[in-house]
């Protein structure tokens, strides 16, 4: 993961990019040369890293008679309103600044007080990061084995686990509560992280520098690990009163919030167990989960959290999009296959599909379930088996992408034959694509992240999406994007269910195992009735996500 360096001479210049899916019937692209600079990724092999450097060209939109600047046409505000911070060099990383121009502009705005408190974060890590002076004496109260009791800098180190959808969505969770208490975010980069993420904090770094971190295999933290949490209260070595000094606390909490987790690691998500966890100076956390509508069932978040994020549903489409640049090698595998692939087509499509052992189907079956998902949603045409001549050249013809991602080739390969034997009920012209099939899922595997890290973002840049029910993947595409999918419902019995996909109704992730114990009444309650807009998801019955 390379460092990004501040140039406070020069911010990142308003270049002005080709964005090529934006041009449509009627539309002619005239290159004009000018003083400013456009990476162009040539289209080759589907994931060969060539690309030209193009010195000196701008792009002017006439459409109908009507000549435009591309930067009113089609630029967008580059710092997505305020999301993103100015102090970078773009050419470390290309897609911090242009990735948001493939995908249509998104219609919420974060907040102002977001933006600012995002600034605020940026200069709470530049000066507690790793190898500044802070931090040093941070590590020294860990080596000494006991809290020296509260400091200037306190850390919250997220330890990957599971696949990498379900590690963005905890990093993102992770993040969002360094922002409420207080934090300073260090991820834990294993191999398989390496060279996917730009660094997000200008200044700095969020990589914790683990060769002399005193805390050692930390992917070694389990359910029941001598300092989580939950084992710490169990056997009273922590203590709860609300006198309680620092000084007593332990050098460090476990956080275990895992799947598996039991009922006094979720004492995390109440109010009491939150004021004694802020007397830690260090905390390690482990998950696989979206817990950010945990967050919303603490009373004292509640105020912060609603400044925010005003609309509740953008938290990962915001925290998302501001955390998340492709590197430039995963940026180049996914602009060359956006442009030589999906561009040109009026509309995209994306399907993710996913299956689970816990819910078997045939892939048949399947197969004939997403097929009545797209019908159901109206998003893609049947075939006309009695239509005897195509459409020829000189006739408008209306085309659509398909984007399929899935760790095999069986679906796309049936969809592609379907359209090309057979002609449209429509008349639309349909592609089929898909970028890869590794056949299993290889999450240890730097390739295998990079690929899927690729696939989660050309997703994002899709018009519409089908996704797969309980599958993070479909949910980092559909958060970035800011779409509400079709989600394809589990099946029932081995069967595919009726209706065959329901219409997401918040385009946030879900958190699958949330806790059921009200903090307040002291017994098990139904945690989708608590809070106005924390509701049960459509995929999950039990899980829990934000509404508006």
């Amino acid at each position: 993961m390379d460092m990004n360096r501040i140039n406070k001479s020069q911010k990142p210049s308003r270049d002005v990019l080709s964005v090529f899916g934006d041009a449509r019937p009627g539309m002619v692209l005239v290159a004009i040369f000018t003083t400013l600079p456009l990476l162009v990724y040539l289209s080759g092999d589907r994931w060969s890293s060539s690309l030209v450097w193009l010195q000196g060209i701008t792009v002017t939109v006439v459409q109908q008679g009507r000549e435009e600047p591309a930067a009113t046409a089609a630029m967008r505000d580059r710092l997505l309103g305020g999301l993103l911070s100015p102090a970078f060099e773009e050419a470390t990383c290309l897609s911090r600044y242009q990735s948001d121009l493939y995908r249509k502009a998104s219609p919420h705005t974060p907040s102002s007080y977001l933006a600012s408190k995002l600034r605020s974060y940026e200069s709470l890590h530049r000066r507690c990061g790793p190898n500044t002076p802070l931090y040093r004496k941070s590590i020294a109260q860990l080596t000494s084995g006991h809290s020296m009791g509260l400091m200037e800098c306190n850390y919250v180190v997220y330890s990957p686990f599971n696949g990498l959808g379900n590690r963005m969505l905890t990093i993102t969770s992770a993040f969002l509560y360094a922002l409420l208490t207080n934090r300073v975010l260090l991820i834990h980069q294993t191999d398989d992280l390496a060279d996917l993420f730009c660094e997000p904090f200008p200044g700095t770094t969020w990589v914790l520098p683990s060769a002399d971190f005193p805390v050692k295999d930390l992917g070694g933290l389990h359910l029941g690990s001598e300092k989580s949490y939950g084992n710490l209260m169990k056997d009273k070595r922590i203590q709860t009163s609300d006198g309680v000094m620092a000084e007593s606390m332990p050098p460090y909490v476990y956080l275990h919030l895992e799947h598996d987790y039991q009922h006094l690691d979720r004492l995390f998500f109440c109010d009491h167990d939150q004021h004694v966890l802020g007397k830690v100076n260090w905390l390690l956390l482990k998950s696989d989960m979206y817990f950010v509508p945990g967050l919303f069932l603490i009373p004292q978040f509640e105020d912060e959290l609603r400044w925010l994020f005003p609309e509740r549903e953008t938290v990962f489409h915001h925290l998302g999009r501001y955390l998340f640049h492709p590197t430039n090698s995963v940026w180049g595998m996914i602009t060359r296959y956006y442009i030589s692939y999906l561009a040109k087509a009026e509309e995209k499509v994306g399907i993710q599909i996913r299956t689970f052992s816990r819910h078997p189907i045939s892939s048949d079956d399947f197969f004939d379930q997403i097929l009545a998902c797209a019908r159901q949603g109206n998003l893609l045409p049947d075939i006309d088996a009695n239509a005897s001549f195509p459409a020829t050249k000189d006739e408008a013809v209306r085309t659509k992408a398909v984007l399929v991602t899935s760790l095999y080739s069986t679906y796309s390969d049936k969809l592609r034959s379907m359209y090309y034997e057979h002609t449209t009920s429509s008349g639309e012209v349909i592609s089929v694509y898909q970028p890869s099939h590794e056949e299993q899922q290889n999450s240890e595997k730097q390739s295998h992240n990079q690929k899927a890290l690729a696939e989660m973002f050309l997703l994002s840049y899709c018009d519409v999406l089908i996704t797969s029910g309980w599958s993070t993947f479909g949910y980092i595409g559909q958060g970035l994007a800011g779409l509400k999918p079709w989600i394809l419902l589990s099946p029932k019995d081995k069967k595919a269910p009726e209706p065959p996909c329901r219409r997401a109704m918040s385009m946030e992730p879900c958190f699958h195992a949330p806790p059921s114990f009200d903090c307040k009444a002291k017994k098990n309650v139904d945690m989708g009735t608590l809070v106005r807009h924390v509701r049960h998801c459509e995929d999950v019955d039990n899980g829990l996500k934000l509404f508006d």
